[in-house]
């Protein structure tokens, strides 16, 4: 799964866009997804600090990663 894929498939199953940011950044009280120095990152946001900080090797892996939190959160 890529970036887009996963945006689809969020949009798809109606989770709120303002629980997430597929565009990384310090959003507040967001799980967060950003690709960095060729390294991906999965966090989550609050208050400007990263939390709960995973990295991947592959973007396929931390979109796989992203979207079992995401929707994990939402159940």
């Amino acid at each position: 799964m890529n970036k887009n894929e996963l945006k689809q498939l969020l949009i798809n199953s109606n989770v709120p866009k303002d629980l997430y940011s597929l565009e990384g950044g310090l959003p507040n009280e967001a799980l967060c997804l950003n690709e960095e120095n060729g390294q991906w990152e999965v966090y989550y946001s609050e208050r400007g600090v990263k939390s709960q900080l995973k990295r991947f090797d592959s973007e396929d892996r931390a979109c796989e990663y992203f979207c079992k939190e995401i929707l994990d959160q939402l159940n």
